[in-house]
């Protein structure tokens, strides 16, 4: 029985050049399929003119890709986190080929392409719909420009500039105004990432919640604070500089004292393949080495 068409689109990390040679397996594998093959341009180029890889069948798009079924992110956590923002509200299922360190969200190995292909063809897969959250930037003329993250959106202080305040309030009602380095809103996805480096909990997929966490808080009162995705949260922020950083995956825009943030849950989630065996606390084990003992004897 012939395969059916599909088409995949393909992000890549310019600063792997050591591992061509498993960009290449997977093209391999997608040329067995008969597969229809886009790349984006940077990552098309990079492979062509740095490598030299012969790239025949292989179409090119800048920006927005047309027609895929599926997006394959090579890289790392960070290349996926990429993939998610350009796919957005498109929400074409993503499998995350790992190429980088850790693969926490990236969970896929060149090694077990071949068998995540085959289960796509025989439409035996899974999609992991993730949580994202955006935020809505008000400037004074009443203009609006809107980020989204499947991580984090960060309110950062600039450069060397002293601690900023963060006057926050959760469906209008004013909360607490955090004194620190920067503020952090997190997905469960997110969680683990940098949140968890500032103190903030493990937080598992799918339990429908945000989570605050403070970036070297002044107050060694302040704790991270976890509460509903259907809560509205508004950020006013004052610093010595008149200006701060936001930050949504990590990609950051400096904003004024003028501009008011409104973070909620993005109105569209982020669809990731993931290989049948791959659980939530299998992979906490695994790439984190959640529980695992290291007394020696």
């Amino acid at each position: 029985m012939s395969l059916q068409k599909l088409n995949f689109a393909i992000f890549g990390n310019i600063y792997q050049a050591d591992k061509s040679a498993g960009i290449q397996q997977v093209l391999h594998s997608l040329k067995e399929r008969m597969a229809g093959v886009s790349m984006e341009k940077t990552f098309y180029d990079f492979l062509v003119k740095t490598r030299g890889l012969c790239l025949d069948g292989v179409s090119v798009f800048d920006g927005n890709y047309e027609n895929a079924d599926f997006v394959i992110s090579m890289g790392g956590d960070g290349t996926l986190l990429r993939s998610a923002y350009c796919v957005g509200d498109r929400c074409t299922p993503i499998i995350g080929v790992n190429m980088g360190r850790l693969g926490f969200l990236a969970g896929v190995s060149v090694e077990e392409i071949d068998e995540v292909l085959d289960n796509i063809y025989k439409e035996e897969y899974i999609v992991d719909c993730l949580a994202m959250v955006q935020v809505e930037t008000t400037r004074g003329d009443g203009t609006e420009t809107q980020e989204c993250a499947l991580n984090e959106i960060a309110v950062l202080k600039r450069d060397n500039a002293s601690m900023i305040s963060i006057r926050t309030s959760i469906n209008g009602e004013y909360i607490v105004t955090y004194h620190a380095d920067g503020l952090i809103i997190s997905t469960p996805t997110g969680s683990t990432a940098y949140s968890l480096s500032n103190g903030g909990p493990i937080i598992v997929p799918h339990t429908g919640t945000l989570c605050i966490t403070p970036v070297a808080p002044h107050s060694l009162t302040v704790r991270p604070i976890v509460m509903s995705d259907n809560a509205v949260i508004t950020l006013e922020v004052e610093s010595r500089s008149h200006n701060f950083l936001v930050a949504a995956d990590g990609r950051s825009t400096k904003c004024d004292e003028s501009q008011v943030l409104t973070i909620r849950r993005s109105p569209y989630d982020a669809h990731i393949v993931k290989p049948q065996s791959m659980t939530y606390f299998s992979t906490l084990r695994k790439k984190m080495m959640w529980g695992a003992d290291t007394r020696k004897g």
